[in-house]
């Protein structure tokens, strides 16, 4: 059973993060500058990829590959000679510049095929589109390249958190923080970015009582917050983020009178 006044504890914290304002200081910042289509869609994937560890070093490293990419980064993707990417140089973490030429070469076979990367996601469950937009972009490289880690599983039970948060941003259509330019897919077709922090505030909410983080509990939260909000589950994502880098004790809000 949900308890009495979880709703109300994260429709509060959603609206206080889900605000303008929150875009600078979020890897979202960067689908919000540009315009076409397809240059958003490729920097939300190298974004989402990337969108682990500290949150100034993200930011940071993000904008160093899209200065490798130049003013369009579709463009880099579908003409850039690709071979040069090479080496173990790191941009981000483990992310290095052979695996953006890995990433790279699976968008181009994408966009060779189709105009857009929502093809790959309208129709099927959101964890189906992930595997068969995963399965694409490593049909594209050498097989059992190293790169391929960096694209999560949910075969494997992964809770894909940031392939999910990719889709947030391209689905979610209220205008504030989500760009939502897909529009064959329902926001209530989407799943929890579940991460460390999103478990351990849903765990403290009582919304979960699963200790793993995996694609089973990622898809047990997605189902308790769609019976808050049916038709826009995943804005509770700002919420559960709020109280977990605020260090709201959540306990505490439930004994207030």
């Amino acid at each position: 059973m949900i308890p009495e006044n979880v709703k109300a504890i994260l429709d509060e914290y959603s609206a206080k993060i889900n605000v303008p304002e929150f875009i600078d200081s979020d890897p979202v910042r960067f689908i919000h500058r540009y315009k076409l289509l397809q240059d958003i869609e490729v920097v939300g994937i190298l974004s989402a990829i990337n969108a682990w560890g500290r949150r100034d070093m993200i930011l940071r490293d993000i904008n160093r590959i899209l200065d490798i990419m130049g003013a369009s980064p579709y463009d880099f993707v579908m003409s850039a000679d690709l071979d040069m990417l090479s080496g173990n140089k790191s941009l981000h973490r483990t992310f290095n510049v052979s695996d953006l030429g890995y990433v790279c070469r699976g968008l181009r076979k994408i966009y060779s095929e189709c105009a857009s990367a929502e093809e790959y996601f309208a129709g099927k469950n959101m964890f189906d589109g992930i595997k068969t937009f995963r399965t694409k972009i490593i049909s594209a490289n050498e097989t059992g390249h190293r790169s391929s880690k960096h694209l999560s599983n949910p075969d494997a039970a992964s809770a894909c958190k940031r392939l999910n948060l990719f889709l947030r941003w391209m689905v979610r259509n209220d205008g504030i923080v989500d760009l939502g330019i897909w529009k064959n897919i329902s926001p209530s077709e989407l799943y929890i970015p579940l991460d460390v922090h999103v478990g351990r505030v849903s765990r403290s909410l009582g919304l979960i009582s699963r200790k793993q983080n995996d694609r089973r509990t990622a898809e047990e939260l997605t189902s308790v917050l769609v019976k808050l909000n049916p038709t826009d589950p995943i804005l509770y994502d700002f919420g559960l983020f709020g109280i977990g880098e605020q260090k709201i004790d959540v306990e505490a809000a439930f004994r207030e009178p």
